[in-house]
């Protein structure tokens, strides 16, 4: 274990190292929309946001971001030196992504779960468990605001697999692309991951979203009465958050209990 730690560190610490000089020149774009970031302070700096990831690593938008404030903008240049910054130098940013607003927020979650949801073992696994165990904090994709914010979460990936393991952990990464985690905060709490099971919990201070959930007046919660106690309700809670679609929930029931109970 040792041995497998001191092979993380490192891998971290080169990472690091890259982080810190990956402030290169990009060519801008035509109309391309400012966005801003948020520091330590609260400040609120507009300018051109790059993401750092893309559909096929989108886990690295929430390690970090590429930005050039406005200010810093030489209009006579083609290129322009863009910044690199990580969870360490900001609360947040928004991008514009395909004229869309993408709002990233920093929060401390670790993604147990995802770090031991591995089919290789060895070195890969142990690799894939350390990436996400490490990231205490991270930038997470704000899709639900209100009393109860939402946040889309990648797991991260193995940074190594050999022979056989290739195919595994490319499996496995186009799994956490299609699948990522929902995780919520209602006022200002804990951020933990959003189940059908808690989904029926924080909205239950609210009578008017209560009434419906229990009317099954939702689709994406089920409506299940039955009163269980010990294994069988525990059996019947796991089966129902995975078969559940969280990002219905979030849509359906979490979009309609902030429009409705502020």
């Amino acid at each position: 274990m040792k041995k497998i730690l001191l092979v993380g560190l490192l891998s971290l610490a080169s990472f690091n190292a890259y982080a810190q000089e990956d402030n290169t020149e990009y060519e801008m774009g035509t109309g391309e929309k400012p966005g801003y970031i948020i520091d330590k302070s609260g400040k609120k700096i507009e300018g051109i946001v790059r993401l750092a990831g893309n559909d096929m690593s989108p886990w690295t938008n929430q390690k970090k971001v590429k930005f050039i404030a406005s200010i810093d903008i030489d209009a006579s240049k083609k290129k322009q030196k863009f910044k690199t910054y990580d969870v360490d130098d900001l609360k947040g940013y928004m991008a514009v992504d395909n004229d869309a607003e993408r709002v990233f927020e920093n929060i401390k979650y670790t993604n147990v779960k995802e770090a031991y949801n591995t089919q290789n073992g060895g070195l890969s696994g142990n690799m894939k468990a350390f990436n996400n165990l490490t990231k205490s904090n991270q930038f997470a994709e704000l899709i639900a605001d209100g009393k109860i914010k939402v946040y889309k979460v990648y797991g991260f990936p193995t940074t190594f697999s050999a022979g056989s393991q290739i195919a595994v952990a490319e499996a496995e990464n186009k799994r956490m692309r299609e699948n990522p985690s929902y995780v919520y905060s209602k006022k200002g709490g804990k951020p933990e991951e959003l189940t059908a099971v808690k989904a029926k919990m924080i909205i239950a201070d609210c009578p008017v979203i209560r009434t419906k959930a229990s009317k099954g007046e939702y689709a994406s919660l089920k409506n299940d009465t039955k009163q269980r106690s010990g294994l069988g309700k525990f059996i019947r809670n796991e089966i129902g958050n995975a078969m559940a679609d969280n990002r219905a929930i979030v849509d359906e029931v979490i979009g309609d209990y902030n429009d409705n109970c502020k």
